[in-house]
């Protein structure tokens, strides 16, 4: 079977079990079940792949941790932890517990307690922040479950072995991570698909990620540092590792996120794809009131989807206006909409010879007031590299057309490119997809800087601040006519035929009149 194969195979399985488990609870709400129970597969059976490759290297080639007794196992935690970030008993491994389910009575107290004692095991280490809660929405005890601890047992049961049973290999190697990563992707882009605002608001498509990446590293085999000051479930900011390749981002993946079952997610993402807890930081909280990376910013990479419209405190904070972040601009974004708040916020935290690619909805292009002041910043001051209208249809939850700000603090032209990129999709099931065609003439217009009738128009700042700042697209790039060309002689040729048709009707109509008056 081919890798893509494998892939599709897998990801019908993951379909078929993730519908049928969920029985009566809303797929946005049981998405927590799935994905954490895949998570804690993911890590049983890469400690025991890890532990059970230095066992065999090191001279004993029948080694399974899997089989190790409590007491021997217990002498190795601390080396373990140091290592993985977590400790596992052999006992509370994935594989293990799921053997045992079906006899276990108290099933719903056994993986509270594994759960409790994974994320324990990291209290008081450097990885504390990074297992802290995240089984905190694997609520075992829910009612959601089940209204008995029988019933909730039964389907916990079934979410093991459905979980257990996903063809993601089977000795644990690299191809396995691949497997566990494209699940969890799956999985997220599933339950976002058939969750309307709910999943969307926290989900960016897989394609609009990776073309976001590519513009922030355009020109770069590696990068240091990458950052989403709003990173939802994290998928955005794994892209620069599928871009770059593995291990090509240096000093790791930085983000805050304000939902906290999404900042689990999020946390949980990292470890699926397997970026080491020492790779990541992760923070939950409002980056725009109580950021939490001063001391790694600034960043030579940034892309984020932020969420449209949301209130913030504004000038209602009489301290806001004088947060650096902010005070640059002058003035402060609306308080009924933060968007210009974030891109603020991210031009601040942006290194001199960094590159942010933003997904943001039009108004924040054309709306007056504080808006309109802060864009005269961006421009006036030769922040704004480029403006990108993508294709409408493309998130879930909405079929708005949203757009793509790149900012840069180094450009080497006072001008931005606007890009028309609104046709560039292929119709996918119920939305639209960016392919990777798609991708490449956007990307290449971007690299070449050169005006493309109806697609590329390179408008000076100077332009632009005469026109109110005006970002739109549609403002400085004509979209084509698609009205079919007239031929005006073929078209006078028929006026003239109608013309003397209508007078010889006209005349057999006064003929029959006059011969219905002479019959009267």
């Amino acid at each position: 079977m081919t890798k893509e194969a494998e892939r599709s195979e897998l990801h019908k399985t993951i379909w078929r079990i993730a519908n049928d488990l969920r029985g009566s609870v809303d797929g946005w709400d049981f998405k927590a079940y799935v994905l954490g129970m895949l998570f804690y597969r993911f890590i049983s059976e890469n400690l025991t792949a890890y532990l059970n490759a230095a066992e065999r290297e090191a001279g004993d080639p029948d080694f399974d941790y899997a089989n190790l007794g409590h007491a021997d196992a217990e002498h190795g935690r601390a080396e373990i932890v140091a290592e993985k970030g977590f400790f596992i008993m052999p006992g509370e491994l994935f594989a293990n517990v799921r053997a045992n389910a079906r006899g276990d009575e108290n099933l719903n107290e056994t993986l509270a307690r594994v759960f409790a004692n994974i994320e324990g095991s990291s209290v008081g280490t450097p990885s504390e922040h990074d297992f802290k809660g995240l089984f905190a929405d694997l609520d075992v005890n829910s009612a959601k479950l089940g209204p008995t601890v029988a019933k909730r047992n039964e389907r916990l049961v079934k979410l093991l072995d459905a979980i257990g049973g996903l063809p993601l290999g089977g000795e644990f190697s690299e191809n396995t991570n691949d497997l566990f990563g494209d699940a969890y992707e799956f999985l997220m882009g599933m339950y976002a698909s058939t969750a309307g605002k709910s999943g969307g608001e926290y989900y960016t498509p897989q394609e609009v990620s990776e073309l976001l990446a590519k513009i922030a590293v355009a020109g770069r085999t590696e990068i240091n540092k990458v950052y989403d000051p709003a990173c939802g479930s994290g998928s955005l900011l794994l892209k620069f590792a599928k871009v770059l390749g593995h291990g090509k981002v240096r000093a790791g993946f930085f983000g805050q996120e304000i939902n906290l079952t999404t900042y689990n997610l999020a946390r949980i993402n990292m470890f699926l794809h397997d970026v080491p807890y020492e790779k990541f930081d992760i923070a939950h909280g409002d980056t725009l009131t109580d950021p939490a990376h001063w001391d790694d910013e600034p960043f030579e990479a940034i892309v984020s989807n932020p969420p449209y419209s949301v209130s913030w405190p504004g000038d209602a904070d009489v301290t806001l206006i004088n947060d650096e972040r902010y005070a640059p601009a002058g003035v402060l974004a609306p308080k009924s909409r933060a968007d210009m708040a974030f891109v603020m916020h991210i031009l601040h935290w942006l290194s001199v010879d960094g590159t942010a690619a933003i997904v943001e909805f039009p108004g924040v292009l054309y709306r007056g007031g504080a808006e309109k002041k802060i864009r005269d910043y961006l421009v006036a001051n030769n922040y704004v590299d480029a403006v990108i209208q993508l294709p409408p249809d493309l998130f879930f939850g909405t079929p708005i057309a949203t757009c793509v700000i790149v900012l840069k603090k180094s450009k080497l032209s006072n001008d931005v490119v606007f890009i028309d990129a609104s046709a560039e999709f292929a119709r996918q099931g119920n939305k639209n997809k960016l392919t990777l065609d798609n991708q490449g003439r956007i990307l290449d217009a971007l690299s070449a800087r050169e005006d493309v009738e109806h697609f590329v128009k390179i408008v000076t700042n100077e332009q632009i601040l005469d026109n109110d700042s005006l970002l739109t697209v549609s403002s400085w790039v004509k979209g084509a006519d698609t009205r079919e060309a007239v031929d005006i002689v073929a078209l006078n040729a028929e006026v003239d035929q109608i013309v003397k048709r209508q007078a010889v009707l006209r005349d057999q109509l006064d003929a029959l009149l006059v011969e219905l008056e002479a019959d009267s």
